[in-house]
């Protein structure tokens, strides 16, 4: 019988299995770090992108947090205006009474002619002044008359009087209140 020596194809077929499983080995390892760094290039382009969008929503916000403070200023200086018109209303309503007569006394005195005494008693009214002339205290009565805030305008007293060598008409004129009751 033959006798074959066998024992360096069983040599060969193992060094031929281990450089296949070194083989899938490497190529296996090549294929995790190839994957691994697609993995890890996709999330560091993910992380940039992340960054660039909060850096861009910072800048937003900042301007953002400008509008706002614009807007809030425009907001107290609404209602600064807001109370002053407030304020203005008020006293538009409360423009009656002594300061809407005297208003109209003002309006009603002409040029030359000077007041020196205003009384109210109730809705009666007693006024002092003077005048360069006669025609002058007659234009005054006609013209506080016809102001509709007085009513029954007389001549008191009328007469001449003199100051630092000037001659002048004193007068004295009394009337009524007109819409008050006494």
């Amino acid at each position: 019988m033959i006798k074959i020596n066998l024992l360096p194809i069983r040599a060969s077929k193992k060094k031929e299995t281990i450089r296949q499983q070194v083989t899938i080995l490497v190529i296996a390892l090549v294929t995790v770090l190839v994957v691994g760094l697609g993995w890890w290039i996709y999330l560091r382009s993910q992380i940039s992108t992340v960054k660039s969008d909060i850096a861009s929503a910072e800048t937003e916000l900042a301007q953002l947090k400008t509008k706002i403070g614009v807007i809030d200023n425009l907001k107290k200086l609404q209602a600064d205006v807001k109370k002053k018109l407030d304020v203005l209303n008020r006293l538009r309503r409360g423009k009656t009474g002594p300061a809407a007569r005297l208003a109209a006394l003002s309006e009603s005195t002409p040029d030359k002619l000077w007041l020196t005494r205003y009384v109210e008693n109730g809705s009666a009214v007693t006024l002092s002044g003077g005048a360069m002339s006669e025609d002058l205290i007659a234009v005054f009565m006609k013209t506080l008359q016809a102001s509709g805030a007085f009513t029954n305008v007389e001549l008191v007293v009328s007469e001449q009087a003199e100051l630092a060598g000037v001659k002048y008409k004193r007068f004295d004129l009394g009337f009524q209140i007109k819409d008050q009751k006494p």
